[in-house]
């Protein structure tokens, strides 16, 4: 059973909601010039509009509330806040996330705020962006200008989403800005500058807002036991999914990479023989920053892969059967509803915080019926499934404090542009109307009962 203070909410982000891109003094990010490079987001769709949510906030907070969503995640867009990432701070940007956070708190909805989502002040990437090492002051900057404004009334903050995905635009040279190809010798202090970006976020959050309830959302790869009763599946499925891949390719999707700095205070220490040569100067003094006291340990999952031991006794990552259900059009990500269960397990056991679900859901190729309504089972099928294995988690004593849905209603996907709904609420990008989904009453009535009937 879910404890009964359990946190049930839906997210979304600046960039791919918000729309007013180039109003009310907001600066460029890298999301507003990379959209509008031809090839970039397919169907060169942008995020200008978008949901339009900068003008629609308030119905929409309506809408959130007759849906029975008591909790919201957003992320605050840094170059509306402070146009070029540093010094000037823009006060149309202080006011519309001020009215932003009031509605909600007057609709009865806590607001859970990420400082960032991807969407990199321009100014600030045209200076190197997360490579070069004074960002994490201006990062420092930015969320003291957040906590001075906005901390009397947000109690639950996120520093980072996904640091793992917005590193993938400096190793890799398509889907995400800055697109850059950068070898591993400068991913690996580009990864340190953003660990210590949140570290001085963190304290700075706690001095000021010293009722916060601080962390992160980050992201990985994910693996499950093939047999959950297997022992040797579980730790091989532990290995993969906490261990750290000599591939270096994949060293931004790392978990632990990641995450030990934060939460234990240490780089991996079989690791660091591998790439402790890449890291900068004074480093291991920059791990008391890093290394901030936390309230809980997010996480964003979506699917992931089953895990066995070979016969030389070492983890082994199993494919999936021709066919295998993946979500919408995303042929990358499957549908595994066991790895968002052990997910939980493997993190709860290694960083021994309650566990926060930042994100978690399906997109599909939702249409408006005949009956002027979206009917999305296989959504309703997923989050049934992702849900009941949490719930599996936390009879097995793992401490969850909440779910979050992505998202809370249809928005601009990145590269994938508007081509992936993964919405409660249908937006018609055309006329803008909001229509909620089957899914979004399923959800309400899972939500007031706190899955009781799961």
């Amino acid at each position: 059973m879910f404890k009964k203070d359990f946190i049930w909410g839906a997210a979304s982000a600046a960039y791919q909601i918000e729309g007013g891109a180039f109003e009310d003094g907001k600066g460029p990010s890298v999301w507003d010039v990379f959209s509008h490079q031809p090839g970039n987001v397919l169907f060169n769709h942008n995020g200008d509009v978008s949901c339009d949510h900068y003008h629609k906030y308030k119905e929409d907070i309506a809408l959130f509330k007759k849906l029975g969503i008591k909790n919201y995640r957003f992320s605050v867009s840094w170059p509306r806040i402070m146009p070029n990432g540093t010094g000037e701070v823009n006060p149309k940007g202080i006011e519309f996330y001020n009215n932003l956070i009031n509605e909600l708190l007057a609709n009865g909805i806590t607001p859970y705020m990420t400082l960032f989502h991807w969407d990199t002040p321009k100014a600030l990437d045209n200076i190197g962006g997360w490579r070069n090492p004074a960002i994490s002051d201006y990062f420092e900057e930015y969320a003291r200008v957040i906590a001075e404004n906005f901390g009397d009334r947000v109690k639950y903050f996120m520093t980072l989403n996904e640091p793992q995905s917005f590193m993938h635009g400096y190793r890799e040279r398509t889907g995400m800005p800055p697109v850059a190809g950068f070898p591993i010798c400068e991913m690996v202090p580009t990864i340190h500058n953003v660990l210590l970006a949140h570290g001085k976020a963190a304290k700075v959050l706690r001095e000021l807002v010293p009722d916060a309830k601080i962390g992160l959302a980050p992201c990985g790869n994910y693996f499950y036991p093939l047999d959950e009763n297997n022992p040797s599946d579980v730790e091989a499925a532990r290995q993969l999914t906490m261990g750290i891949s000599q591939d270096l390719e994949q060293l931004h999707w790392n978990i632990s990479w990641y995450s030990d700095p934060i939460y234990l205070g240490s780089y991996p220490a079989d690791q660091l023989e591998v790439y402790g040569k890449y890291l900068p100067d004074g480093w291991e003094e920059d791990l008391k920053i890093i290394c901030q006291p936390l309230d809980f340990c997010g996480q964003n999952v979506y699917g992931g892969y089953p895990a066995t031991m070979d016969e030389n006794g070492k983890p082994m990552k199993c494919e999936l059967p021709a066919g295998w259900t993946r979500l919408g059009n995303n042929a990358g990500t499957p549908v595994t509803p066991l790895s968002l269960k052990w997910a939980t397990i493997f993190l709860y056991e290694r960083y021994k915080l309650p566990i926060l679900v930042c994100e978690n859901g399906m997109a599909c190729t939702d249409t408006v019926s005949v009956d002027g309504k979206v009917h999305d089972p296989q959504r309703i099928d997923y989050l049934h499934r992702y849900i009941k294995g949490i719930k599996e988690a936390t009879e097995m004593g793992v401490d969850i404090m909440g779910y979050f849905v992505w998202s809370v209603m249809d928005v601009f996907e990145w590269s994938k542009g508007y081509s992936m709904r993964l919405g409660l609420i249908y937006v018609n990008y055309q006329t803008l109307e909001r229509i909620p989904k089957d899914s979004a009453y399923w959800y309400k009535e899972l939500m007031e009962t706190n899955a009781e009937n799961l």
